[in-house]
């Protein structure tokens, strides 16, 4: 199966969860990448947000999984430049190391458009509101 080398950028910012979801399911995390404004933030985890060559390796742990993901935007609030959007998200399926996976969510992301009317990820919170990982009590 070969995938194209890149997937064109959203115009508007309601579309920009789809090109998201086109980008994602290339498993390329050059393709990816692009979906992002260069100095962006992803929260791979609730409570730990990275930027740059470490966005570009949380990614890649996610696109390892070789799972396609599909979306479900909820909301899109665009006040100038910027957008709010709410997107359900599912990767759901048997994985590259043979197990199943299964991940769902609420994304709460931020959006911007660029100086060339293409919208790209400023801040891409797959989790939303969840909160921080539990650590156990000790025992």
């Amino acid at each position: 199966m070969t995938h194209p080398l890149s997937v064109p950028p959203a115009t508007s910012a309601a579309e920009h969860p789809y090109v998201f979801e086109r980008a994602f399911n290339t498993f390329d995390p050059q393709v990816l990448d692009q979906v992002y404004e260069p100095g962006a933030g992803f929260v791979p985890e609730p409570g730990r947000l990275v930027t740059g060559a470490d966005r570009v390796r949380a990614n890649d742990a996610f696109l390892g999984l070789r799972v396609p993901i599909r979306v479900t935007p909820r909301h899109t609030y665009v006040v100038g430049d910027l957008a709010l959007l709410i997107v359900d998200f599912v990767i759901d399926g048997i994985a590259a190391h043979g197990g199943t996976v299964h991940i769902e969510g609420t994304a709460t992301d931020v959006a911007r458009r660029g100086p060339d009317g293409c919208w790209r990820y400023a801040v891409d919170n797959p989790f939303g509101v969840a909160g921080p990982p539990v650590s156990p009590a000790p025992r």
